[in-house]
């Protein structure tokens, strides 16, 4: 796989980090709503940076930072950031989101967007290598984690996106309304029109309302995208 990929106003090195440049984080970066002008946003688990570099080129957000466990998956980010044209925008931090939600609730500081594209196979699945577990499996920070920290750092107003199996779209619900945030807006992804739901994409706030329903198709047979993928993704592709 090639170590760089480029989008349309940036490039993203991803040598060094396990999870590479994939659909979900694309979808979870063009797909998240910045129409109500967030001034701070926070991307857990940055992985290549990818989701903070496209909300840095969709928003004027003055404070974009990121949090990422892997060392090399946050070196990679840092390293993203810098040689992009929002580096005095884009800040990531190295550490766990548990303990970063804890310091940050501590200075009663909040974001106004908080995105993630967290890990989401469980321990059932764990291969063999290591940082690739830590990207992508729930034992480094389950949904009830990342929920938990959440609601210590989002803003009254904020917003909190994500992207997860569709499989696990109710109990994810579930687990939010628990903790007081409420689903505002869903979309459920199908690779082509005859595969099943794989993903959902879930937008969260603090207000109880009505929730607005999307349904996206990703292809309609092989490289053959649907206008509205095209449409939702076509600012930052390159053959888009």
């Amino acid at each position: 796989m090639d170590s760089i990929f480029k989008f349309k106003d940036f490039s993203v090195n991803q040598d060094k980090t396990a999870m590479k440049i994939g659909t979900d984080g694309v979808l979870l970066g063009a797909w998240c709503t910045v129409d109500f002008y967030p001034d701070s946003i926070l991307d857990i688990g940055s992985g290549t940076g990818v989701v903070a570099l496209m909300l840095a080129q969709r928003s004027d957000a003055m404070t974009i930072d990121a949090v990422e466990l892997d060392e090399n998956a946050y070196e990679q980010s840092v390293e993203n950031f810098e040689q992009s044209d929002w580096g005095d925008r884009l800040y990531c931090y190295n550490g766990t989101f548990q303990e970063f939600a804890d310091e940050i609730a501590e200075e009663e500081e909040t974001y106004d967007l908080v995105i993630s594209n967290p890990p989401f196979y469980t321990d059932d699945f764990e291969s063999q290598d290591k940082a690739r577990n830590k990207a992508r499996f729930t034992s480094a920070l389950s949904f009830d984690d990342l929920i938990v920290g959440v609601v210590k750092i989002l803003s009254k107003n904020g917003k909190f996106t994500t992207i997860i199996p569709y499989k696990e779209e109710k109990n994810f619900i579930n687990l939010a309304n628990e903790k007081g945030l409420f689903l505002n807006r869903v979309c459920q992804v199908q690779g082509n029109p005859t595969s099943e739901i794989k993903r959902s994409l879930l937008e969260f706030s603090f207000d109880d309302i009505d929730i607005k329903k999307e349904h996206l198709i990703i292809e309609i047979e092989r490289h053959q995208y649907t206008e509205d993928y095209n449409n939702l993704t076509k600012d930052f592709y390159l053959k888009m």
